[in-house]
């Protein structure tokens, strides 16, 4: 691979219009070489159109992008061959064997040896004997991870790369990601499964009509989530831990029941964006006879920013349906 001191991706104002329609509106971002960086976003936020601009295939109305320290407006197939790219609408057709297929774009790439692609076959459990046209949704996706890894690429462009893959394969995806990372590629990685990005990303972007609503990274992103919580104290002490609750800021959807005449015990339930060590502290004055915090959901804290307006997302008549 060559090394580059650049960021891997860097975008500046990128905004893309459809007629009337703003389907990127002044996104600005930074991928380091060498990270996985993941967009979340729902259907429509625009995820697919930045990909296409990064990699020439629609331009931009606004703004620019650097892709491995080159414009991509101006660099041609040399670009491309250090990119390996999945498209998240996935169109393998032709009578040729999944094989085939493969060996022909190796060939495009400037040549991949084909032990490197049996051997990401093995992983995804995908036979390329098989006519390409036969395939199932999910092993055409293998195809597609095969065709966009094997070369080994500086850089990974990955559009809802598990969509129609069982759990186990996901998985095994999950582990070529963090393998490329070792290696030193870069991946920029489009879902709308928080969970996938959650698990392999380092930083994550979060895309909602059209704009970036936060860059962040899952650390940062699950200290602002929301937890439940459990408390149970005695009858005794529910007034005072009620009032206590009601007080402290970042403690809501306070609920209490009555554990049962016989227990003598009072159960609360709440949530918590505060920090987690100023409800402890709060927790501190009273006798506490059972304490619960749950881990934090990330999805709760996403979802904060996609019902930040009750605006429907953007689409457009082309890829921005997703």
């Amino acid at each position: 691979m060559t090394p580059t001191t650049t960021a891997a991706i860097d975008s500046r104002g990128l905004t893309k219009h459809y007629g009337s329609t703003v389907a990127l509106d002044r996104v600005e971002f930074e991928v380091p070489t060498g990270q996985v960086f993941g967009v979340i976003g729902p259907n429509g936020a625009g995820k697919t159109t930045m990909m296409r601009l990064m990699l020439d295939i629609i331009h931009p109305t606004a703004g620019e992008v650097s892709v491995l320290g080159q414009d991509p407006r101006h660099s041609g197939p040399k670009l491309r061959k250090r990119i390996g790219f999945l498209p998240g609408e996935l169109h393998l057709g032709g009578r040729g064997s999944g094989r085939d297929l493969l060996r022909h774009y190796a060939r495009i790439s400037g040549g991949v040896p084909p032990v490197r692609i049996e051997q990401l076959a093995d992983r995804l459990g995908v036979d390329l004997s098989r006519p390409v046209r036969k395939l199932s949704k999910g092993n055409k996706q293998k195809v597609g991870l095969i065709q966009a890894f094997m070369h080994e690429p500086e850089l990974l462009v990955l559009d809802e790369p598990t969509s129609g893959l069982d759990p186990l394969v996901q998985q095994e995806f999950l582990t070529m990601v963090r393998e490329a990372k070792a290696a030193g590629q870069t991946v920029f990685l489009s879902s709308h499964v928080l969970s996938e990005v959650q698990q392999a990303a380092d930083q994550v972007a979060i895309l909602r009509e059209g704009r970036i609503a936060t860059v962040a990274t899952v650390k940062q992103l699950r200290e602002s989530a929301v937890r439940h919580v459990r408390v149970v104290v005695a009858d005794e002490d529910a007034g005072a831990l009620a009032a206590t609750l009601s007080a402290s800021p970042g403690i809501s959807a306070i609920g209490q029941s009555q554990l049962g005449p016989a227990e003598g015990e009072s159960e609360f339930t709440a949530t918590i964006d505060a920090h987690v060590d100023d409800f402890v502290k709060a927790l501190a004055q009273h006798t506490i006879i059972d304490l619960a915090i749950e881990e934090p959901e990330l999805e709760e804290s996403v979802m904060r920013y996609y019902e930040a307006s009750d605006a429907p997302a953007a689409t457009t008549d082309e890829e921005d349906a997703r």
